[in-house]
């Protein structure tokens, strides 16, 4: 015991390795108690520790008595050679904290299971000290080796916990991604091959969504916006961050994610049956175009340019040559003015087209007296070979003004 004495009297400091300080041949007292010391810190465990308490399943318990029996004679040979290897019962309780996570309980019910065995090892060791006389500073001594070894098997068991979860993680994710990939697909995958990867990632399949595209922010490295809500998809299409939000229509929609996309502009496509994603995959890529080609009014930061509100704009963007050729057909009087004159004419058109042709709120939209508003139409009644106000060809009119105004007249119009 001279040894124990003289270390025990010249550390100031907490050992990293406590054990070293508990003389080699005390070990030699503690082999023949290593079965009996097993035994009761697994009864220990089982009866202090109810998740681990499985009477039903006598493998679970041989596994758990074979993992502590294999702690506790690695924590005496430890003594006997402090030197001694530590990958063997590293692996072990890796393993055991890997198979809690994939198990899905959490990490709380292993960790006090370890410290209700910890606690009745140092009870059955302390005892049997005292029973064999031996000196107060081993039962401190063995005291910290215990706690700093406890310490060491929980830290393994955390690190496989740990990497359970990271490979989860990665799996629902690459799970995720391929079946936002199978979703946005053209033509459509199988109803029942979205659901299988559907049930995969933990994704329960809505009715209806939208497919929301942002516009990447430099530096971002193409990535989206961080802390989504598990609710939705989230992935790149065409280098573009791109969201499947379900249920759309629920009250507040898409604009529920302000908050969230935090200052991030972006466009959300209509919203669709689940067979139909790309077709709303499609019209928001066009509307963000559009916003980019600053054809659409730019919102401010972090709102959502919803496609289905400029209709008759994506469908002119869609349709721009054809309708280029129609406008140039059918307002081919406009432009026989020139610009300034036939601009003027086709601005007061549209703003009647627009108002019912009431000439009181047309000249208020155009900043310009009613009257001058009614001597324009009478020149525009005569211009034309074909009834202006006629109800079959208001909507073509209404469609082809804009058109003809963007690309065959400049200047102030009214």
């Amino acid at each position: 015991m001279t040894e124990l004495h003289e270390r025990s009297a010249q550390a100031d400091d907490l050992s990293g390795e406590p054990w070293r300080d508990v003389p080699r041949e005390e070990a030699q007292w503690m082999r023949p108690h290593l079965p009996a010391l097993v035994d009761s810190m697994v009864e220990g465990v089982l009866r202090h520790v109810p998740e681990y308490a499985r009477p039903d399943d006598p493998v679970y318990t041989e596994v758990m008595r074979l993992a502590t029996a294999q702690g506790m004679g690695h924590f005496v040979q430890m003594i006997a050679d402090p030197d001694a290897s530590w990958q063997e019962v590293h692996q072990v309780y890796f393993d055991i904290g890997y198979g809690e996570a994939v198990e899905g309980r959490g990490l709380e019910h292993l960790q006090n299971a370890m410290r209700v065995a910890s606690r009745t090892a140092w009870r059955y060791l302390s005892r049997e000290a005292d029973r064999l006389k031996k000196p107060r500073d081993l039962a401190i001594a063995l005291t910290e080796a215990n706690l700093a070894y406890l310490d060491l098997l929980a830290s393994a068991a955390a690190q496989g916990y740990a990497r359970a979860r990271e490979k989860a993680a990665g799996e629902r994710e690459q799970r995720r991604g391929r079946l936002m990939s199978l979703l946005l697909s053209d033509p459509a995958a199988p109803r029942d091959v979205v659901a299988e990867q559907a049930n995969l990632a933990g994704w329960p399949l809505p009715e209806r969504l939208a497919v929301i595209v942002l516009e990447p922010r430099p530096g971002s490295g193409g990535e989206g916006p961080a802390g989504l809500p598990p609710s939705l998809l989230s992935g790149l299409d065409r280098g573009r961050p791109c969201l499947v939000m379900p249920d759309p229509d629920r009250p507040g929609g898409p604009d529920r994610l302000t908050a969230t996309l935090g200052g991030w502009a972006g466009a959300v496509g209509p919203s669709v049956p689940l067979d139909r994603a790309g077709v709303s995959l499609h019209w928001a890529h066009r509307t963000l175009d559009s916003m980019a080609a600053g054809r659409l009014a730019r919102q401010d930061p972090g709102t959502l340019v919803h496609a289905d509100r400029y209709v008759p704009d994506l469908l002119l963007e869609e349709g721009w040559t054809l309708a280029e050729a129609a406008a140039r057909r059918r307002l081919a009087p406009l432009t026989s003015l020139g610009p300034h004159r036939g601009g003027r004419l086709a601005a007061t058109l549209l703003e009647c087209l627009k108002h019912g042709f009431n000439a009181t709120d047309a000249a208020e939209a155009l900043c310009v007296h009613p009257q001058t508003v009614r001597y324009r139409l009478a020149q525009l009644h005569e211009l034309f070979d074909y009834d202006i106000e006629d109800p079959a060809i208001r909507l073509e009119l209404m469609l082809l003004l804009p058109v003809w105004l963007r690309d065959g007249a400049d200047g102030e119009h009214a």
